[in-house]
């Protein structure tokens, strides 16, 4: 039976990690988007093509597509959406006629995940990605400003939040407002608060409700049309999986990610399974998810998160922190086994270890990487996440 296909996400040369380093890692595929394409475009075929050919001149695949962004006008069910989803399966057909079918996506209405601090120093001295709910309050009461955001706290929360702030430099306001603001995959340009204040006021006179009648008029469009062409769908989990400024979630836990897989029915309407990002709650039961949604699962993202009884929480080492791995990983090669036997279903499913520490040699190189992509951290969880298949399947003996 196939192990998982081991893959590895690239933004490209100039975040600091070369298709060259990624190939001396054993990574059979890259996961990679068209990023000079404008959100909302079609992806032009001689692109795609392109770079397609770079990643194969290195010995590599490109496997899965992170990410086809969705445009806003889709998620806020505007009336030029129809226009925009055009546009997407256009470029869902543009890329199965160059024989790419795993295309991952999210739903999330501001940014593609939130975190209050991207330097955030461990015990060992290596860094990591944090998540403070004080510090997101404060985000939200004294620099976003949120209109009535003072009544959705409790008072014990913006007093501590207010007390976080006040003892803040300006330097460490400006650290706070810059890591929030650089959730966005793939870019250098931190999103403009102006911008982010104008969207973020507009999605929050959508309830969630609607948004979910907004994905789901989104996948009854493309799902259809990607199941003609092969295309497989997967859908990432909203990170963190709770409302944050206010903005409901709509793919953060079990009963959401059944709503949107019930509400289009397909083969092509899948799950991008990310362990991080359902494990940032305890609620979370996630070899549950993998059991009852595992023939749905196109791609699997897998990190580890250490969370605390106040609500923050931080990336760990990939075997570390408060997400059981090991059952996680069990799980999904139980997962495999079955789609093995039956013959239904990718068996050989891609999954790449997702962010990672910055330490070693990374860390005098550090600027060069996007957030959570540093090379040494995610090849140790790569590493780290290989071992322990193998040992599973020792243990099942399969």
């Amino acid at each position: 039976m196939d192990y998982l296909k081991r893959t590895f996400r690239w933004f490209g040369p100039e975040f600091g990690v070369s298709l060259a380093d990624i190939r001396q890692l054993g990574v059979e595929g890259i996961v990679a988007a068209c990023q000079q394409v404008p959100l909302g475009e079609v992806w032009p075929v001689a692109t795609i093509a392109a770079l397609k050919s770079e990643i194969e001149e290195h010995g590599m695949e490109w496997s899965v597509v992170e990410s086809v962004n969705i445009h806003t006008a889709i998620k806020y069910g505007l009336p030029e959406r129809d226009f925009y989803i055009a546009n997407y399966i256009q470029t869902l057909k543009n890329l199965a006629k160059n024989g790419i079918y795993d295309v991952c996506y999210n739903f999330m209405q501001l940014i593609d995940w939130t975190r209050t601090d991207l330097d955030f120093i461990l015990p060992t001295g290596a860094s990591a990605l944090r998540y403070s709910p004080i510090s997101a309050a404060a985000f939200d009461l004294f620099i976003l400003k949120r209109e009535n955001a003072k009544e959705s706290y409790p008072v014990e929360a913006y007093n501590e939040a207010k007390a976080y702030f006040d003892g803040l430099t300006d330097a460490g306001k400006k650290k706070l407002e810059e890591s929030i603001l650089a959730g966005m995959p793939g870019s250098r340009k931190l999103i403009a608060l102006e911008d982010f204040k104008t969207n973020h006021a507009t999605v929050l006179k959508i309830d969630k409700k609607q948004l979910q009648d907004n994905l789901s008029y989104f996948l009854n469009a493309i799902i259809p049309e990607a199941e003609k062409i092969g295309v497989r769908m997967a859908v990432h989990p909203d990170d963190p999986p709770f409302s944050v400024f206010g903005v409901p979630r709509i793919v953060s836990n079990y009963e959401e990610i059944k709503f949107l897989l019930e509400c289009c029915p397909s083969p092509s309407n899948g799950l991008t399974f990310c362990s991080g990002s359902l494990g940032a709650s305890a609620s979370n039961d996630l070899v549950k998810i993998i059991e009852d949604f595992g023939d749905k699962i196109h791609f699997i993202h897998l990190r580890n998160v250490a969370r605390s009884d106040d609500g923050s929480f931080y990336e760990a080492e990939h075997l570390g922190g408060s997400v059981e791995i090991d059952k996680v990983m069990k799980a999904i090669v139980e997962q495999q086994q079955k789609r093995y036997s039956n013959g239904n279903g990718v068996v050989s499913i891609p999954m790449r270890p997702d962010h990672g520490h910055v330490l070693l040699d990374d860390k005098k190189r550090q600027n060069e990487f996007y957030s959570g992509y540093s090379l040494i951290g995610r090849a140790m969880g790569l590493a780290q996440l290989s071992g322990l298949e193998k040992g599973i399947r020792l243990g099942l003996n399969i």
